[in-house]
């Protein structure tokens, strides 16, 4: 009995994965980030840049999918000392997981884990010892415009700080455009 019951298991998972399969769908995705920093005692200013890159959404059932994304992105913030604006961009190259839950035929809940890989830093407040790996939790929610074109809006909150010597983190608020093949 336990050997029939661990086939059947077996064999649902199997044909769930080829029909998953039949569900996945390949698309690119760009917009604007408005970014800033968490957890600083400096008072910061949020500055304005962008996003873009490929994702994979992998449908399940009628309502949840799975979507990794491979995006670069630029976030960082500004900060008025004496007078003069400066300002840190950091770049990264992001890979969020989000679990997509539609709620309606055009509307979507996701949310999910986010890992980022610092690529470059412009900044004008040298911060030193970067750290190169940034860990985030991401939640938003998206509008399916036709079959293959969708806007979202998503909020990625860092878990990790930004560098060894400050005590901040990643607070980014994305706007994306994109289109499912």
């Amino acid at each position: 009995m336990k050997k029939l019951f661990f086939l059947t298991i077996i064999l649902l998972t199997f044909s769930q994965m080829i029909n998953a399969q039949s569900n996945m769908r390949f698309g690119v995705k760009a917009g604007l980030n408005y970014a800033n920093f968490s957890g600083s005692d400096v008072d910061t200013e949020a500055i304005t840049n962008y996003h873009a890159g490929v994702l994979l959404e992998m449908k399940f059932f009628d309502n949840l999918a799975i979507q990794p994304e491979l995006l670069y992105t630029t976030v960082g913030a500004s900060y008025d000392i004496v007078g003069d604006e400066i300002k840190n961009e950091l770049g990264y190259i992001s890979i969020p997981v989000m679990a997509k839950f539609n709620l309606s035929d055009n509307l979507f809940l996701e949310l999910g884990p986010q890992a980022g890989f610092l690529l470059s830093n412009k900044d004008d407040v040298n911060f030193e010892d970067y750290n190169t790996f940034d860990f985030s939790v991401n939640g938003g929610l998206g509008f399916k415009i036709s079959n293959n074109l969708f806007a979202n809006a998503r909020y990625n909150m860092g878990l990790t700080e930004v560098s060894r010597n400050a005590d901040v983190k990643n607070a980014v608020l994305q706007v994306s455009l994109g289109i499912l093949f």
